[in-house]
């Protein structure tokens, strides 16, 4: 080859490189990021699915639709809470949709399917939307899974403790059959049995169920209370059937079942349960700064006329917490979603995330170490019922402050403590 060849040659592959990196810079700070997003906006749970887009929408709102000069894209899929529906809408959204980014799902037996087929998309980022099953990021986590909410036993730190106080020595729990339920079961015993506490009975039941008269004709008349894991149309079907039969037991609440989606259903059971302990990652009277201007803002943007709750729910909350944590990490990289994410996953995994109640930060597993609240639902002079705080637990860890080898994921039968 010739030398003047050979120059020629290499300056059209430099100018080449020089080109594709003024376009890979130019497309990194003007092409649209696109987000799929996923709820579940059918079956028992589409009351609090619609609050978690809200949530989602709101963090978006936060920064304008934009990052780093990228356009913020939406595309929403719906499922209703069955894992292998959540999974064929997720599929949609990374396949046919090309999203560069998911944030969902809500339900916990759907949060365990999507991790799992994230570790056939490696190219996507996935960040949870509303789950709370254990088994999500402590079993076999996904390298490309991230989730920036405390799960389903984190949520129940120090419910036991309050119980025991409250003089219920003898429990039973009502749940429905699937992970997030078992794991909010074992964050309770964990502490509750512990400290003394028995558990001398278990009804699971199905989600999306009508009737509840059988489980409600095995309830022992010894026992002090009922801890009820029931979220969505199954709590208010359950509260109903149990008013209706004359029961008078008091009530632990799981974290779905006293959140805003439930105490705003209209029935008489609903004042019976002013008075109940709950726990889970918000409390809707909190008096912090960040927490009360976060609530002011979403009440501005969705109006109880408009279709939004007196006080955001649960949903509303963490999806609120992970999509701003997608932005927050699009933002910390100038929106370079290069060499397969890469720069942006080890973000998202330094993070520390500004949430409402306080930071938030990733494990080894990019599993959320965070902050749970004990609360009591009260209600206010216009009839509202709402959770204030009873008590405030921080940096709750997935093992619940314990070692690794005495930790067991909450099941049907983990644990017991009849």
């Amino acid at each position: 080859m010739k030398k003047t060849t050979k120059r020629i040659w290499v300056r059209s592959i430099l100018g080449a490189a020089a080109a594709s990196a003024l376009l890979g810079s130019a497309w990194a700070q003007g092409q649209p990021v696109k987000i799929g997003l996923l709820a579940t906006l059918e079956g028992p749970f589409a009351a609090g699915g619609a609050d978690g887009m809200r949530g989602a929408e709101l963090a978006v709102k936060e920064r304008g639709g934009t990052v780093a000069g990228r356009k913020i894209e939406i595309i929403k899929a719906s499922s209703d809470a069955k894992p292998d529906v959540a999974v064929n809408a997720t599929r949609k959204l990374v396949e046919q949709d090309k999203v560069d980014i998911m944030v969902g799902p809500l339900s916990g037996g759907e949060g365990i399917a999507v991790k799992d087929y994230s570790k056939t998309q490696p190219q996507v980022t996935f960040i949870n939307g509303g789950s709370g099953a254990q088994g999500t990021t402590l079993t076999s986590p996904s390298p490309n899974f991230f989730r920036f909410n405390t799960d389903g036993g984190q949520w129940m730190m120090g419910l036991g403790k309050a119980a025991l106080a409250k003089g219920y020595k003898r429990t039973m729990v009502i749940a429905e059959d699937y992970a997030f339920p078992y794991s909010q079961v074992q964050g309770f015993m964990a502490e509750y049995c512990k400290l003394g506490g028995k558990v001398p009975l278990k009804a699971w039941v199905p989600l999306g169920g009508k009737d509840y008269s059988s489980v409600i004709a095995t309830i022992p008349k010894d026992v002090d209370a009922l801890l009820v894991v029931l979220g969505g149309a199954d709590a208010v079907n359950f509260l109903t059937q149990y008013e209706n039969s004359g029961g008078d037991k008091p009530m632990l609440g799981g974290s779905i079942t006293v959140s805003q989606d439930v105490l705003n259903y209209k029935g008489k059971r609903r004042d019976s349960l002013v008075g109940t302990l709950s726990a889970g990652p918000l409390a809707d009277a909190y008096d912090g700064a960040q927490w009360k201007a976060f609530v002011a803002d979403y009440q501005k943007t969705y109006p109880v006329s408009a279709g939004g709750f007196p006080s955001p729910s649960l949903f509303a909350y963490v999806y609120y917490v992970n999509m701003k944590a997608a932005l927050d990490g699009l933002a910390a990289v100038n929106g370079d979603l290069s060499n397969n994410q890469a720069k942006y996953r080890e973000a998202l995994s330094k993070l520390t995330l500004k949430t409402p109640n306080g930071d938030v930060k990733l494990d080894a597993n990019r599993q959320a170490i965070g902050t749970t609240f004990v609360t009591e639902v009260v209600k206010d002079a216009q009839g509202n019922l709402f959770n204030k705080v009873h008590s405030k637990v921080d940096n709750v860890d997935q093992l619940l402050g314990m070692k690794p080898d005495e930790f067991k994921i909450g099941s049907r039968d983990v644990p017991a403590c009849p």
